[in-house]
């Protein structure tokens, strides 16, 4: 499922909890078969790959049957990851995608202990502003040093426990796409600029940003809500500052 494209927040929620189960005979064929088509001349990018083709190709691992990205998976995208002319096909932000993606997405099934905890300050005197995102709810925390790292099931799992639902798959995004991302849903300029510098803060030496869906039937109003978060991962990957947005309730 991909956030960009919001289907998260349209279909089943994938379980976190869950074994990786992924089918790797049905995921690496379509990967393959993407990339071709990406790498045609008819292509948007001609012979080159970009991030939008990579972000599609990549989908097949996480649209198969099962969870996330299992080991056999794994294996192969790290194979990719060393594949010189493979990788130099790609443009540099296409590239970029493919190592954040290949990063989060370890095929670790069980998280690191990462213990959110609510920020005590209101959204509007952290963001500098008031607006849309006023009743945004803000968690962060550690994984304590030498029990692992951020990755996506550490993300997912950690969500679920801050903010109730449990969320979609978290994909990196860049800071372009945070903006774009908080922009939809804020006409305050002040507003949004002042939530991408909270959020980045976090990941501005890292470039570890992270964008999931989630929506849930109870939580936190008697009907249907839905909305997106954002995760910002700190260098070392053992800090995170997560973000939860609701854009719809009913």
């Amino acid at each position: 499922m991909k956030t960009l494209s919001m289907k998260s927040l349209l279909g089943a929620l994938l379980l976190l909890s869950a074994p990786a189960s992924a089918d790797s005979t049905t995921s690496i064929p379509a990967f393959e078969a993407s990339i071709t088509a990406a790498k045609s001349a008819s292509s948007p990018g001609g012979t080159t790959i970009l991030r939008s083709e990579i972000r599609t190709a990549l989908d097949a691992f996480l649209n198969d049957v099962g969870y996330g990205v299992d080991s056999a998976e794994r294996t192969y995208l790290t194979t990719r990851l060393n594949d010189t002319p493979f990788q130099q096909s790609m443009t540099g932000t296409a590239a970029k995608y493919f190592a954040d993606f290949h990063e989060v997405n370890d095929a670790a099934i069980t998280g690191a202990p990462l213990y959110l905890n609510a920020v005590p300050q209101t959204p509007a005197s952290l963001f500098g502003a008031t607006g849309s995102f006023s009743s945004a709810r803000i968690y962060e925390g550690y994984i304590p040093n030498g029990q692992g790292v951020a990755n996506q099931q550490t993300l997912g799992e950690a969500f679920s426990g801050a903010f109730g639902p449990q969320a979609s798959i978290f994909e990196p995004i860049t800071v372009r796409e945070l903006i774009a991302q908080l922009s939809a849903y804020s006409y305050n300029v002040d507003e949004v600029e002042g939530a991408v510098a909270y959020i980045t803060q976090i990941s501005r030496n890292s470039n570890r940003l992270y964008r999931t869906g989630w929506s849930c039937r109870g939580c936190g109003a008697p009907g249907y809500t839905q909305g997106f978060a954002i995760a910002a991962v700190s260098t070392d990957r053992r800090f995170v500052r997560m973000i939860s947005i609701t854009t719809y309730a009913d």
